[in-house]
């Protein structure tokens, strides 16, 4: 036997074992024919055990398509709506990371300036402050313990930025800064803390004039006191009763919303002279997000030049949901793809 086939039943060991420890669940929806349709795709994934689906997809030159499926409310029976207000979590990072851009180039904050210079008071409290520079943050490569991570954070979650920043204090680094790559959300807390104290009012304000105004984004919002709680798609957790819609969790907007900015965010329209190389230094242009009862994917497609975000409104505590939404997303791309090839023929 050769060493390439050696090499091949090896890899076909290692792929077979590797199913046992898949959900055949989700092998069932990755192995599944294909559609030819986004809405079949959307059918499907509500078969697959989604309460509901939106998905905006954006190819240039073409107006936006909007795609649904299953339940905006699943207890009054209300179906998904593409105008509902959705919960997208740590999407808003993209947000926040272009007001850092913005307000390095107008040189009010320093990317190579410390936590310590710019909260002097966490010294002792977060380790490595003297080393942790805001660059750092921005990337998740500061070493600072994720606040979420606390155990029952998500059962029970603080009701403030000062509860909630207490979880992460006076924890030992999960590694030396800038020696590794650890996703925290205390980043992002401290970053929105850092952009109200230079500018002297609130982030989110900050945020409202610099994007949102300038881009007509008037369904995006930052508190769930801003909006009419009807307008707010339910949120389900299995394994939990009740709706999860009037509970606190961050941003929310409209699916078209996420997409007019994410499509402004990728071909640099969002950004002022000098921003865009900034930006591009220090964070990423796609993000997904996950709070209970709200899973959200957004991202550009180069290569089709097209915008595709899926917001899906059921999680499960072993997030088996958060791969089958992956995976819905995937097959959703290939589907555009496939539909983009065979028109260009």
């Amino acid at each position: 036997m050769t060493k390439k086939q050696t090499l091949k039943i090896v890899m076909l060991i290692a792929t077979i074992t590797s199913l046992f420890f898949v959900p055949w669940f989700l092998v069932k929806a990755w192995i599944l024919p294909l559609p030819d349709t986004v809405q079949e795709q959307v059918n499907e994934a509500i078969g697959n055990g989604f309460d509901g689906m939106i998905v905006y997809v954006d190819e240039a030159g073409k107006p936006p398509a909007f795609y649904t499926g299953g339940w905006k409310d699943r207890k009054n029976k209300i179906p998904a709506d593409p105008q509902a207000l959705f919960k997208i979590a740590s999407i808003s990072k993209l947000y926040l990371a272009v007001a850092i851009t913005k307000l390095v180039k107008d040189k009010r904050l320093s990317l190579d300036k410390t936590l310590a210079d710019y909260f002097p008071e966490l010294v002792g409290r977060i380790e490595h402050a003297e080393k942790i520079t805001l660059r750092m943050m921005v990337q998740h490569r500061s070493g600072i313990p994720n606040y979420s991570d606390h155990e029952g954070y998500w059962e029970n979650p603080p009701e403030s930025r000062k509860e909630t920043l207490e979880l992460a204090l006076d924890l030992p680094a999960n590694f030396e800064p800038n020696e590794d790559y650890g996703y925290s959300n205390t980043n992002y807390l401290l970053i929105g803390e850092l952009i109200d104290k230079v500018v002297g009012y609130s982030h989110q304000q900050y945020i409202k004039e610099k994007i949102l105004m300038p881009f007509g984004l008037n369904n995006t919002f930052f508190s769930l006191n801003e909006v009419n709680i009807d307008d707010v798609m339910s949120g389900y957790h299995q394994g939990y009763p009740y709706d999860l819609k009037k509970q606190e969790q961050g941003m929310l907007a409209t699916i078209e919303d996420v997409g007019k900015f994410l499509r402004a965010l990728n071909d640099g329209s969002v950004f002022g002279e000098g921003e865009q190389e900034i930006y591009s230094s220090i964070y990423v242009f796609k993000h997904s997000g996950w709070v209970t009862g709200y899973q959200s994917f957004a991202e550009y497609h180069k290569d089709i030049d097209t915008v595709v975000i899926l917001f899906n409104n059921t999680t499960d505590p072993k997030l088996s949901m958060w791969y089958l939404a992956e995976v819905e997303y995937n097959r959703i791309v290939k589907i555009i793809r496939n539909k983009k090839a065979h028109d260009n023929q």
